[in-house]
């Protein structure tokens, strides 16, 4: 069933009963043009700003009923696999900001692309695209400086680093060929290398989300930070991703092109 330009954007949300699925079905419920068709999560969760919350393991046969028009997802890595297995099954694309995967589960998420659009991103807040933006040319203006990179997160934030932590790292060893180290955090006679990126993780509190790049050399330092007042961003960013990509052709997708097309 195709989706007519005046029609709602029909959501599916897996990880109903967490942080973040409750922050996607609130924001949904509260933007014009997007309802919430299914609502899942794998334990007994009493309804969501008004959406009556399924069983996961009924998630196959939902879809199947309800044919949203994508599928968000944050979740945990094994769960994130399932589920993208269920929406390839069903035809459904799917937005997860999923992280900590292992092994080959980041390669049966991507196997799924070939059924159906999936987008995936370690983080959906705009001014984190914008900050890693940055801080690829910053690091590739600056040769020869030192890079550390520190990220701050709530107390039962389960990975560490954080995914977006990771894709931030990626993003300095893509233009500095020399930093090829990732150092986690220091103690005793511990003088820095050369090729090493330092990199710490802190955990306390509420705290949404907080990601600082220090850049050093040559008597300056150049730091660059990413603050998240609450979830609410992230929230937002994933439905602005689930609109865009439903009706896409199957493939791998990031935020970056999200982002782009709204700038052309």
């Amino acid at each position: 069933m195709s989706r007519g330009a005046t029609d709602p954007l029909r959501i599916a949300v897996t990880g109903a009963g967490g942080r973040m699925g409750r922050e996607v079905i609130e924001a949904a419920v509260d933007r014009e043009g997007v309802a919430v068709a299914v609502a899942a999560n794998r334990t007994p969760t009493a309804p969501v700003a008004g959406v009556e919350v399924a069983a996961a393991d009924r998630l196959g046969e939902l879809l199947a009923a309800e044919r949203p028009d994508v599928l968000v997802d944050f979740t945990g890595p094994a769960s994130a696999v399932a589920y993208a297995e269920a929406c390839a099954d069903a035809g459904v694309p799917l937005v997860t900001g999923t992280t900590g995967f292992e092994g080959g589960q980041l390669d049966s998420l991507r196997a799924a692309s070939d059924a159906v659009p999936v987008l995936k991103a370690s983080n959906f807040a705009r001014g984190v695209a914008a900050l890693r933006r940055a801080v690829r040319e910053a690091v590739a203006a600056l040769p020869g400086y030192d890079v550390e990179l520190t990220e701050t997160h709530h107390n039962g934030k389960r990975d560490a680093p954080s995914g977006t932590a990771k894709s931030i790292l990626d993003d300095v060893e893509s233009v500095r060929s020399d930093l090829d180290e990732r150092v986690h955090g220091r103690e005793g006679d511990a003088p820095r290398d050369a090729g090493e990126i330092g990199v710490h993780a802190r955990r306390a509190g509420d705290v949404t989300g907080e990601h600082e790049v220090l850049v050093a050399g040559n008597r300056e330092t150049l730091a660059l930070t990413h603050r998240a007042g609450d979830r609410g961003v992230f929230a937002e960013g994933a439905l602005d991703a689930a609109a865009w990509l439903a009706g896409r052709d199957p493939g791998w997708y990031g935020f970056d092109d999200v982002l782009d097309a709204g700038s052309e």
